[in-house]
């Protein structure tokens, strides 16, 4: 069966992009222009090097000489590699995986696309057929996420992380949109889950095939305070949570943290108190609302006494931060 050309879709959004009217009083010029022009001609270069799959020379390789690309686009799904690897087993590996020499061990290789047939191979001990290419790190990312997108198995956290790992390293948006096929609007929401869902908590939940954007969305905006995040982490880390599929552990957390957010919610009752020194002089008003703490001082003596409170304030926030250091120490 012919491969899809993994790259077309790029040049489709970029011609789309071109046929859209220009938004009113913006010219594409100076540096956007160029980068506009960069990443036509990036897509333009990976997909040749992709066409280079279809008809190529396959030779085999020692698995144990291949590593694995300088970024992870997924995340462990043990059913679904059996499912591969009993496949490999009788029938042998359908399509070559895509590698090249290794940028900084020679001799060696590193993934561009097909970790889980190398994995497969090392584990049945047999060789992994490929096509060994040289291309650059962005030409890289771009196959390595666009093969992804054409098998259409992986989930939505997978390819934000994915999208995240980038990100972090410093490649351009147009880039990862590039690598993801996405346009800048899906990118951002990718992003503003993978930024607020703290991604050692993304994989103790797993890939959530089923699990959409939308739910993401949400379940990112409750876990965006950090003791929201650190109840998740520890509810996380609790036995027998990793047992559980990966939708019910999503379910598991997302529930809790909805429960934990309606709690907070429901306004508590402000916790009220007295102060008076022992003159009784003065007469002080506490009120704690958890988010605010305010003093009011009624008595005869109250606003001489208050307006010299608010003077002093600044020395009294200096005590109060060297009181927190010395503590620290």
């Amino acid at each position: 069966m012919a491969r899809r050309n993994i790259f077309q879709n790029i040049k489709e959004a970029e011609n789309r992009e071109a046929e859209r009217p220009a938004a009113s009083g913006y010219t594409a010029r100076g540096a956007t222009r160029n980068m506009l022009a960069s990443i036509g001609e990036l897509a333009e270069k990976a997909a040749r090097a992709d066409q280079i799959i279809e008809g190529a020379s396959v030779i085999e390789l020692d698995p144990e000489l291949v590593d694995s690309s300088f970024v992870s686009d997924r995340m462990d799904d043990d059913g679904a590699f059996g499912e591969l690897l009993e496949a490999i087993r009788e029938r042998g590996q359908d399509s070559p995986i895509l590698v090249r020499p290794h940028p900084a061990d020679a001799g060696r290789y590193q993934i561009v696309f097909g970790h889980r047939r190398v994995r497969a191979a090392r584990q049945l001990g047999r060789k992994v057929r490929a096509v060994v290419r040289t291309i650059s790190n962005t030409e890289h990312v771009i196959a390595q996420g666009q093969e992804n997108s054409a098998r259409e198995n992986l989930s939505f956290i997978e390819r934000a992380l994915f999208a995240q790992r980038l990100v972090d390293q410093g490649y351009d948006r147009p880039t990862v949109q590039a690598a993801l096929a996405v346009d800048a609007p899906m990118l951002t929401r990718m992003l503003s889950v993978s930024g607020r869902v703290p991604e050692d908590l993304a994989v103790a939940i797993g890939s959530c095939k089923t699990i959409g954007r939308d739910r993401w969305l949400t379940f990112a905006q409750l876990v965006e305070s950090p003791d929201a995040r650190q109840a998740a982490l520890d509810l996380a880390g609790q036995p027998g949570f990793s047992e559980l599929a990966s939708e019910a552990r999503f379910e598991k957390l997302h529930a809790e943290l909805r429960a934990r957010a309606k709690r907070r919610g429901s306004a508590a009752k402000p916790i009220k108190d007295k102060w008076q020194p022992e003159d009784r002089a003065i007469a002080a008003e506490l009120t704690d609302t958890g988010r605010s703490f305010s003093v009011a001082f009624k008595s005869k003596g109250g606003a001489q006494f208050g307006r010299f409170v608010a003077e002093s304030l600044e020395r009294l926030y200096g005590e109060y931060k060297q009181r927190n250091n010395e503590g620290k120490g």
